[in-house]
């Protein structure tokens, strides 16, 4: 057994530049047996240590009272607010994604260190402009930016002209802070089902490729996507016109589908600082799917591919599974 192990392990470790302890365990917010001790830990760790949620709820609010347009001008269509609204997105989207890629791979600030991929972003004719990263670029900022704010102009009409429910914090404070924990488990839910299904065989190879082809990915190939996959993606938005909410649910959401695409998509799994793990910003989870393609359709923090059976734990045995499954969808 031991032997077995060892030579798991020397396999694996073969594939990557660095990749944590497989086979990887159970993080899911939904973890068996139930503990009530385990949910407050994940309540902590997700929302109170400094991390990607954390991050994009301050910023949320930020922008909600610095740089976004208000209800009131939302209330009435008009050019302004809307541009107004695409040039945030833009910066955003321009200030997280960019600085990512310009601290990891322009100035290299922590070389290869805890870089899932052994190799650099690509060049070629396989993406546009012959360049990995120009390509992502163009996607993000045309279809994705552009997509993104359509959802969110729409959102924030309907919100002010009460076609949608508001959320108002002093009338009902539970709902307005309890929101913020169950969108990115909407979000996540939405996702799994529409990652799956653009996985279709002929759904895959006129759309969702795009995407994968990004199979060494960086801060900008994760919001890279053709623009039918940008709307079904950024379609959880939706949820917003039938649930009460407050403008900063939306921003939120907003910032969540675009900028926070970048960050679990830097290619690495943490932001070291004097050599110390800062910040959480990418996944061996997802990494997997770039890799491996039919499995880890979700996320880690729930559990829907250990539910639904396309859970890849890092192990030679589930590539082995997943190829099988992989060659079982293309007949």
């Amino acid at each position: 057994m031991e032997q077995q192990e060892k030579q798991m392990k020397e396999t694996v470790g073969s594939q990557w530049n660095y990749h944590p302890k497989v086979p990887i365990g159970d993080s899911s917010l939904f973890k068996t047996p139930f503990s009530a001790r385990y949910l407050v830990k994940w309540l902590v760790r997700n929302w109170l240590h400094l991390g990607e949620k954390l991050l994009l709820l301050i910023l949320a609010i930020l922008a909600w009272l610095f740089f976004y347009p208000s209800l009131e001008d939302a209330k009435t269509w008009s050019w302004v607010w809307v541009f107004q609204t695409w040039m945030v997105n833009l910066f955003l989207m321009i200030f997280i994604a960019g600085g990512l890629h310009w601290y990891f791979y322009i100035v290299k600030g922590q070389d290869k260190n805890l870089k899932f991929d052994k190799r650099d972003l690509g060049r070629g004719k396989l993406w546009s402009f012959s360049n990995q990263v120009y390509d992502n670029i163009f996607w993000s900022l045309t279809s994705g930016v552009g997509q993104l704010t359509v959802f969110q102009v729409l959102s924030m009409w309907l919100l002010a002209n009460n076609y949608s429910p508001l959320n108002d914090f002093l009338e009902n404070p539970f709902w307005f802070f309890g929101f913020f924990i169950l969108l990115p488990i909407w979000s996540a839910f939405h996702f799994y089902w529409i990652h799956r299904f653009l996985h279709i065989p002929m759904l895959y190879k006129r759309y969702h490729s795009l995407h994968h082809r990004n199979v060494n990915v960086g801060p900008w190939s994760g919001f890279s996507m053709h623009p039918v996959e940008h709307f079904f993606y950024i379609s959880s938005i939706c949820v917003h016109w039938v649930l009460a909410s407050h403008p900063i649910h939306i921003i939120y959401h907003v910032l969540y589908l675009g900028p926070g695409a970048a960050m679990t998509h830097t290619g690495y799994e943490n932001l070291l600082i004097k050599d110390k793990r800062s910040l959480a910003l990418g996944t061996f989870y997802h990494q997997l799917h770039h890799r491996y393609y039919e499995c880890n359709y979700g996320n880690e923090e729930m559990p829907w591919d250990r539910w639904f059976g396309t859970f890849h734990d890092g192990s030679e045995l589930a590539t082995e599974e997943t190829r099988a499954r992989k060659k079982a969808m293309q007949r």
